[in-house]
């Protein structure tokens, strides 16, 4: 049991090169810690006017208008688009960002505006960890060369779920390749033509908990050596703030993080939950 807390612990601390001395390793935990405090906030209503700034630029920018050639439509009305798309390398890391946006109505303008400062947000901290982690080790003796050897990625992505004429399901990846601490998804589940998020609740009924808490532990126990029982701090309960995607086929999909119910090496733990 005390092994997997203490696994638990270290995948939640960034990992440091050997070669790092330990004032130097306390310093970006620390700065770790407190990004980590940072709640993300989902401000629909005060950031639809940003959404516009983006759509505007596929009529300017060859890059983007280009990665907006291939528009999956969702029901004649309703497009799913990816406004940013590009590469920007440097000595110190590659960039790479696709970001979604989705048009059609005011909220899916909204969602899409919360995305842009979502994926901006990411980047700019991507670049700050890298930043760090650079100047602690030239500052423990490592060299520019020996540093560009690292080939460090700060990556946004987005990858399709499902769709049908007036639901889209998908989630935005952003990665920092140096740490899986940095690895973090963000699921959007929209029924566009009633202008709202979808949930558990309105995909399963007001019983939604109790399905997909069965549904969950049924799966878990035809392996239970893989999972995490409930004294290392495994799987109790979903919530309102459980993610989850809609598969093709219209059922849920709950996901959970690395380490949150099973050993890291798994990732992202998904559970189908049928009706």
């Amino acid at each position: 049991m005390n092994e997997f807390k203490e696994a638990k612990q270290v995948y939640e601390e960034t990992p440091i090169p050997a070669e790092l001395d330990q004032r130097v390793r306390a310093g970006i935990r620390q700065g770790k810690a407190k990004r980590a405090r940072r709640a993300w906030g989902r401000r629909l209503g005060t950031v639809a006017a940003c959404f516009a700034v983006v759509v505007g630029a596929l009529n300017l920018s060859p890059t983007m208008a280009s990665a907006a050639a291939d528009i999956p439509v969702l029901g004649g009305l309703f497009q799913i688009l990816t406004v940013r798309s590009y590469t920007d390398e440097n000595a110190d890391r590659t960039l790479e960002v696709e970001q979604p946006a989705v048009t059609g109505s005011d909220f899916a303008d909204a969602v899409s505006a919360e995305i842009q400062e979502r994926v901006d947000a990411k980047t700019a901290e991507g670049e700050q960890l890298v930043a760090e982690y650079k100047d602690a080790f030239l500052a423990t003796g490592g060299s520019q060369e020996e540093w560009e050897q690292h080939d460090i990625t700060v990556s946004v992505s987005y990858d399709i779920k499902s769709q049908t004429d007036t639901v889209v399901s998908f989630l935005v990846e952003s990665n920092v390749s140096f740490s899986n601490a940095y690895w973090e998804r963000t699921y959007y589940n929209l029924d566009l033509a009633a202008d709202k998020d979808l949930t558990l609740r309105d995909l399963l009924g007001e019983d939604w908990v109790t399905i997909c808490n069965d549904s969950i532990r049924t799966q878990m126990a035809a392996d239970p050596s893989v999972y995490f029982d409930e004294s290392m701090g495994g799987f109790t309960t979903v919530d309102e703030t459980t993610s989850f995607y809609i598969a093709q086929a219209g059922n849920p999909v709950v996901v959970f993080p690395p380490y949150a119910v099973a050993p890291g090496v798994m990732g992202y733990v998904e559970f189908e939950i049928s009706r």
